[in-house]
């Protein structure tokens, strides 16, 4: 898939797993949002621990019924996708960070196109 291929931008946004939005939990209303605006590809991964933007440690532990923890979503994409995509995220997000970087998409392989 020679077309997923070259320069592209990773957008990071990091949240807490309880962060929510429109009564949905942030993480996946902005993988639904970015589903919808055709984004390439995004990854949410949760965190065992970390330190947010109030200092405190957030970690997981047996003892507590409610648990506080890091999450990233990860959106890799094409430049003018992913800046597109920032305005709608802006109105998501009210609490984390977000963060823009280069990549280099080396490779990108799927079984339905590589036959």
């Amino acid at each position: 898939m020679k077309r997923y291929l070259g320069p592209r931008k990773i957008l990071r946004i990091y949240i807490d797993n309880n962060d929510t939005y429109e009564e949905k939990p942030l993480w996946e209303a902005i993988l639904s949002a970015a589903k919808e605006n055709g984004i390439a590809g995004a990854t949410v991964f949760k965190g065992v621990a970390g330190i947010g933007a109030h200092s405190e440690i957030s970690s997981f532990s047996v003892w507590s019924l409610s648990q506080k923890l890091p999450i990233i979503i990860e959106i890799i994409d094409k430049e003018d996708k992913i800046m597109s995509f920032l305005r709608v995220v802006d109105l998501m997000v009210k609490e984390g960070l977000v963060t823009l970087s280069d990549t280099e998409v080396i490779s990108y392989k799927h079984q339905k196109f590589d036959r």
